[in-house]
């Protein structure tokens, strides 16, 4: 497998024809009729992280490079102003089933305008609860196969969304990582099989196939709780020669600092699906860049558009970031060939 630079846009052309002629026909049916909406509404969100995260603290900033903040000035530039037309509510589905239930009930019976989610775990715990609330996945690997969506062209029912990566992403965080540490004999996969896309297969079979072609073990490293990561990660120190991936897994992204911090300890180089482990000191990721396009949909459900008939949308690029420090750290010289392939290199 070859990683070449992401196209600039993966979107489905059908997909993209659908989203313009709903955005004109209702935006110009909105300016028709005036821009004061009739009734305060409600734009709900759930999140797997606790609210005092420093991650959720950032989201929730009006930064337009976190997802919640990106949102907001959104809705704002198409006339949508939090506490005047509409007011955000946000609830934390952290701490176990009992939160996570907890946290979708009293979402829904709030009777919001559309809820907004983060992961696939929380998408799934939202459509049990309602079948009628709209419904906006920020993040999604495999919304047809997870049942979320009839199609990505045409999802049906009250969801919609975004996905974030394709099955072909564990071959090339296999080639990324060996290009990084070439002596590898085996590649350890972290990831928890509750919170991730089809219990981990959803990447492994393009990770299997691209480590068979590459003389390397693949060597699963399932985890259910925070306790198990030290055990899992320290194992991967030993010989033979071995580095890491970390799945996409809303588990692995509330439980990073832990992660890196252990990586570090081990001395175990991995590579990460999302630019946030780097933010907490990881070596590299490989991911989509964050483009937050939840305003167009929040608004066009705000405005009337059925949720089912807006297409699911993909990522339109894709990002590697390097930390040179923390390489030099664990005794690596990245090639230079990787260097210059690199979106960002952090010192």
């Amino acid at each position: 497998m070859t990683v070449r630079p992401a196209p600039a846009c993966v979107v489905a052309a059908v997909a993209r024809r659908d989203f313009i002629r709903l955005a004109g026909a209702t935006a110009a049916g909105f300016f028709a009729l005036g821009a004061t909406p009739d009734r305060m509404r409600i734009v709900a969100s759930i999140t797997v992280l606790p609210l005092d995260d420093e991650l959720t603290k950032r989201n929730m900033s009006e930064s337009s490079t976190s997802r919640l903040g990106a949102l907001i000035a959104g809705l704002r530039q198409r006339g949508w102003v939090e506490g005047v037309n509409y007011r955000f509510e946000v609830r934390s589905s952290f701490g176990g089933p009992d939160k996570m239930r907890t946290a979708v009930q009293e979402l829904v019976d709030l009777k919001p305008d559309v809820i907004l989610t983060g992961s696939t775990v929380e998408t799934a715990a939202v459509m049990a609860a309602t079948t009628t609330i709209p419904i906006v996945f920020a993040t999604s690997n495999d919304p047809v196969g997870n049942g979320f969506v009839q199609s990505l062209a045409h999802p049906g029912g009250n969801v919609t969304g975004f996905t974030s990566g394709a099955p072909e992403m564990g071959g090339k965080w296999l080639q990324l990582i060996k290009e990084a540490v070439p002596d590898i004999q085996r590649i350890g996969v972290l990831f928890n099989p509750a919170s991730t896309p089809r219990a981990g297969r959803y990447y492994l079979d393009s990770l299997e196939q691209e480590a068979a072609t590459s003389d390397v073990k693949v060597d699963l490293a399932p985890i259910g709780t925070a306790a198990e990561i030290d055990g899992a990660i320290a194992r991967f120190a030993e010989p033979p020669r071995a580095a890491m991936i970390s799945l996409v897994d809303s588990f692995l992204v509330v439980n990073r600092q832990a992660i890196v911090a252990t990586t570090a300890k081990y001395r175990v180089p991995m590579i990460y699906p999302f630019h946030y482990f780097m933010d907490a000191g990881g070596l590299m990721s490989y991911g989509p860049t964050l483009e937050v396009r939840s305003a167009d949909y929040v608004d066009l459900i705000l405005r009337g558009t059925k949720a089912g008939d807006l297409p699911v949308q993909s990522p339109r690029k894709y990002e590697l970031l390097i930390n040179r420090t923390v390489a030099s750290a664990l005794g690596l010289k990245i090639p230079y060939t990787l260097l210059a392939r690199a979106d960002e290199i952090r010192e």
